[in-house]
């Protein structure tokens, strides 16, 4: 009895002094974060802009972070601020723009910082490398989404899931009392859906709302929320420690990026053993061709898949949002539908007939000028450089250009640049014409153009345009203003009508 006695008060010992030890541990560690924090903000700079970004004073006047960005970026006469607290120079000038993106392209480049917050998720994929590896995918990839071939595969699957699940399911709700659906909820499952079966070939049946949301689904939201949440860390000190220690959400991010990998490694190990084959057109399968590592092969499939998902329902969101609160955009939408499809027409409108629409894709267009599914991308300075307004940019720091800004900035869209006007992109014989992308940096520009931006307004022109033929959306709280989350697309609040 001694001997068991003893052996007990031993072991409560030892976890009295484990509990102890990590305590300690962790008040060292929060002080530790604190005094980063203290020291990254560099709370010495009394400027205005840096006393309001410290107090939080600018939340009594702006809901959203990016709305007093544009707020001072109005203000400022070269439509350029520095955040000096955050090292951050930000930009809603297109000279600047054109800058960064294309004259200086190669000293501003996305930068160690913003890879290493991604690289567990994205690993060697071509949205967090640079350099050679950025253009050997750069160009492997602009061969595979220009070829007919994957254009057709594409339209293809979003076509089926439009018919197939999409408007059937929208249509189950007609003629009810309770018709209030999450249409965001519903455009984020059939992105994800359609993007799966362009890259993977793998349908995960996010739409069919009476499932739940696939495993896959659920892993990769997470894996996706979590990799952002690095960037508000104090210090990237923080998430690398709690990555060694694999404790909280370093923990909780590294379980979701696992079963990512291993459902990724699985479809990949299945085509491996199907072998080479005519009717399989995904962006897996034909990477497949010419890259043996599997691992290289995951991280690119997975980089498509994030750029993909998110970006598409968040325009398309905003877009409806919008078409609810002015009507007759969509009464021109289905006015320039019939003269093209004819009015009887009850299918989707063809790949020739959506170009031939105009004034559908001056409506996205405008949409995503006020609302950008990204409303702002940095890269950091590889060296010392002058901006074309004048501003000096030091080495290391981070430089912002701002669509969602840019957006609404009266000297570039005119005094009525925060209405929704399509026409304002139409010729008067009704011709859509865009506008520099250094000036509507939505699909970024330069360089780093994004290779699937067709394939992109392809698959949201089909969405809206079958949607308003068929439907009228209105927002069940249409007074509520979208709020954006840190690290995502902006979602609209307020659920939808039908």
């Amino acid at each position: 009895m001694e001997s068991g006695s003893s052996s007990s008060c031993l072991f409560q010992s030892i976890q009295i002094a484990l509990f102890l030890l990590f305590l300690s541990f962790t008040l060292l560690f929060s002080a530790f974060s604190f005094l980063i924090y203290i020291f990254r903000l560099k709370p010495l700079c009394d400027c205005d802009v840096c006393t309001a970004y410290l107090s939080s004073s600018w939340t009594k006047e702006f809901d959203n972070l990016c709305d007093w960005y544009t707020h001072l970026l109005r203000k400022s006469p070269t439509g350029t601020i520095h955040v000096h607290v955050l090292g951050n120079v930000v930009t809603a000038n297109p000279n600047n723009v054109h800058h960064m993106l294309r004259t200086r392209f190669d000293n501003y480049p996305k930068g160690k910082p913003f890879s290493a917050i991604l690289g567990d998720l994205l690993g060697q994929g071509i949205f967090n490398v640079d350099g050679d590896s950025w253009k050997f995918q750069r160009k492997m990839a602009s061969l595979e989404l220009g070829s007919v071939s994957i254009r057709a595969y594409a339209f293809e699957v979003v076509a089926s899931e439009i018919k197939n699940r999409l408007v059937p399911l929208l249509s189950s709700l007609c003629g009810k009392d309770d018709r209030v659906l999450d249409l965001q909820d519903v455009f984020r499952r059939f992105s994800f859906d359609t993007i799966c079966k362009f890259s993977f070939g793998l349908d995960p049946g996010c739409l069919k709302l009476s499932l739940p949301v696939s495993e896959f689904a659920e892993a990769f939201d997470a894996a996706s929320r979590l990799s952002a949440e690095r960037a508000m860390s104090p210090s990237p000190l923080v998430w690398k420690i709690k990555r060694l220690l694999n404790v909280g959400s370093e923990r909780r991010l590294r379980e979701a990026i696992r079963m990512v990998n291993a459902l990724a490694d699985e479809v990949i190990k299945q085509k491996r053993e199907m072998g080479p084959s005519k009717d399989h057109n995904d962006l897996l399968s034909r990477f497949m061709t010419t890259i043996d590592d599997d691992g290289y092969l995951r991280d690119i499939v997975v980089s498509f898949l994030l750029a993909g998902r998110d970006t598409v329902a968040s325009a398309l969101t905003s877009f409806f949002r919008l078409v609810s609160q002015n009507p007759e955009v969509g009464d021109a939408i289905r006015e320039e539908s019939d003269r093209v499809m004819g009015p009887t027409s009850g299918g989707l409108a063809s790949f020739d007939q959506m170009h031939k629409m105009h004034y559908l894709q001056a409506a996205l267009y405008e949409c995503m000028r006020l609302y950008p599914p990204v409303q702002f991308d940095s890269k950091f300075a590889q060296d010392d450089d002058v901006l074309p307004d004048g501003k000096w940019v030091k080495k290391g720091t981070r430089v912002t250009y701002h669509p969602y800004a840019m957006g609404r900035m009266e000297r570039l869209w005119g005094s009525d640049c925060l209405e929704f006007r399509p026409r304002r992109w139409l010729t008067r014989d009704g011709v859509f014409t865009p506008e520099s992308p250094y000036k509507y940096p939505v699909f970024q520009a330069g360089v780093r153009v994004c290779l699937g931006k067709e394939m992109a307004l392809v698959e949201m022109k089909s969405v809206a345009l079958a949607l308003v033929r068929q439907f009228d959306v209105h927002v069940a709280d249409g007074h509520l203003s979208p709020r954006f989350t840190p690290g995502s697309p902006p979602p609209s609040e307020g659920d939808c009508e039908w």
